[in-house]
């Protein structure tokens, strides 16, 4: 059976600290070496202690004190060489060096003693602890205040797993949320995937330097949220420079080369003067290519090296440009089809896609148009100056509608956003009331409707009103509409009806057309009074 659970100290030697008052004077100073062996609630048992040849003479005497205030510790001294202690590459290689050779036993616990040793030194003790090579916690020892009146001093632990620490932990917390909150532009959203998504670019935004892929439906978001990334970054110091946005449906031909990439004087009828183009602008920032599949292959060919080696060549020039940029793609294509058409290259798709997030539209996240039309009630109180409130029935109102089956939000929060601009345009006082919300869903109903409303709609709803309009079949409602006007055009039920049914009238032995018009008009509940 092994024995008990034992605790292994590994540090430098100190060659000022350690040797401080010599060999004659040295019990009266404090020395971070033995004092760590000194502690009366820490039991060393094994110290290996990292040392330089020129200094093996302070090794054997720190062994000796050590034996003399803890003899349970066993010290062992590990010959290390630096041609400069200072030189922080060559420092990290030796201890990582020492660290691999090093026999860890998984059941014993390591102390890593950063007091001692040059700053570089610390430093590399403390990132191969971070990183596991050194499978333990940090310890650092504190001399004496005057009034301890002892040499042993204190010590503290330090432990890397900053979950631990609940105020650090919260910390982190907060601050996630805070960048979280930000990327939603503030706006408390409840769907779970969207939640998710923004959880996971949170994640990528501030730790990879690689392309983000944002796909969804025109609308959905996709600028606002690169912008948002773009801060983000430029917050935590990833980035540096511009946000430079372009959507490649308006640029087309050399037109589009010169603005991606920029040309030299000459270039072309008309390159007056060189131009950097929009990659070199966005050098140390973000370039956010919206609807990226509008690009033609040549522009992509270019664009995959500049991604790749974050160099390119400007139309007509002889030399490279540079430009290291951050890149964010939109499109609200799916690209794997237009690669399968030849409009898209399959390298480029390969290369943008390191993280792609498929952003929902509206339509798809009903429980978050409430907060989203707060926001936009706000932001149009922010760019006019006007307050907009909207009173507890028109809110009711909208919102029932905007989450019903009646809603299509095709243009997802354009339509939204279309939509509280015209309330608030229209709303008298500063105030949207029912009846402004009642006008605007009639809007978005005929802006989604595939069908505009026809001359047959216009007739019937006359009669008939909006309402129970909607409840007639289309082939009927043409029917209907045509015997309405053939009502208006006469003076009397029976001349109606004879209009109506002068064929088939003919092949009955006994016509009563007036009868047979009021008969078809009872079916929608009408009578002849009503038309006229």
């Amino acid at each position: 059976m092994r024995d008990a659970k034992k605790t292994n100290a590994i540090g430098l030697l100190g060659t000022t600290l350690d040797f401080s008052g010599g060999v004659n004077k040295r019990w009266e100073k404090w020395r971070p070496t033995v004092a760590l062996c000194q502690q009366d609630d820490l039991l060393i048992d094994r110290f290996d202690i990292l040392y330089q040849e020129p200094y093996e003479n302070i090794l054997k005497q720190i062994k000796k004190d050590i034996s003399q205030v803890s003899p349970e510790t066993v010290v062992t001294g590990h010959k290390i060489s630096f041609d400069d202690p200072w030189d922080f590459e060559e420092v990290y290689g030796v201890l990582h060096d020492f660290a691999l050779r090093y026999d860890f036993n998984p059941e014993d616990d390591y102390l890593i003693h950063i007091t001692t040793g040059t700053h570089v030194a610390q430093i590399c003790l403390f990132l191969l602890t971070e990183s596991r090579y050194f499978p333990g916690k940090l310890i650092q020892t504190t001399p004496p205040s005057r009034e301890e009146g002892n040499l042993v001093g204190s010590y503290v632990l330090i432990d890397l797993n900053l979950s631990r620490y609940d105020r650090i932990a919260g910390r982190f917390k907060a601050r996630k949320n805070d960048a979280i909150s930000f990327l939603k532009s503030g706006i408390e959203t409840a769907n779970l995937h969207f939640n998710y998504i923004i959880e996971q670019i949170e994640r990528v935004a501030v730790s990879s330097s690689g392309p983000i892929l944002l796909t969804g439906p025109t609308g959905a978001g996709k600028s606002r949220l690169a912008r948002q990334i773009y801060k983000l970054k430029k917050n935590r110091h990833v980035i540096s420079g511009r946000f430079v946005e372009v959507n490649c449906a308006t640029i087309r031909g050399d037109s589009a080369m010169s603005a991606l990439f920029g040309h030299v004087r000459g270039s072309f009828t008309g390159a007056m003067n060189n131009r950097n183009g929009l990659l070199r602008e966005a050098d140390k920032g973000l370039l956010f290519l919206d609807e990226v599949s509008e690009l033609g292959l040549d522009e992509q060919a270019m664009l995959l090296r500049a991604i790749e080696e974050k160099r390119f060549y400007p139309m007509g020039a002889d030399q490279e440009e540079q430009s290291d940029f951050h890149l964010i793609c939109g499109t609200n294509c799916d690209l794997k089809e237009e690669i399968c058409a030849g409009r898209f290259r399959e390298d480029l798709l390969a290369r943008i896609n390191l993280w792609t997030f498929n952003l929902p539209g509206l339509a798809e996240r009903t429980e978050d148009i409430s907060p989203n039309l707060d926001y936009e009630l706000d932001n149009y109180t922010g760019r006019n100056g006007k307050l907009i409130t909207m009173n507890k029935e028109a809110r009711a109102r909208f919102l029932f509608f905007a989450v019903s089956s009646e809603a299509k939000w095709s243009a997802n929060f354009r339509d939204l956003n279309g939509a509280v601009t015209r309330m608030a345009t229209m709303a008298p006082g500063g105030r949207i009331t029912v009846e402004v919300v009642e006008e605007e869903i009639e809007r978005l109903k005929m802006s989604w409707n595939p069908y505009k409303k026809n001359l047959c709609e216009e007739v019937v709803e006359r009669v008939l009103g909006k309402e129970q309009t909607l409840l007639i079949d289309r082939f009927d409602l043409v029917q209907l509409a045509d015997v309405i006007r053939a009502c208006w055009e006469s003076e009397t039920i029976s001349e109606a009806g004879r209009k109506l049914f002068n064929i088939s009238r003919t092949k009955k032995k006994q016509a009563n057309d007036a009868d047979r018009l009021s008969k078809y008009l009872a079916k929608f509940n009408l009578h002849w009074k009503d038309i006229k």
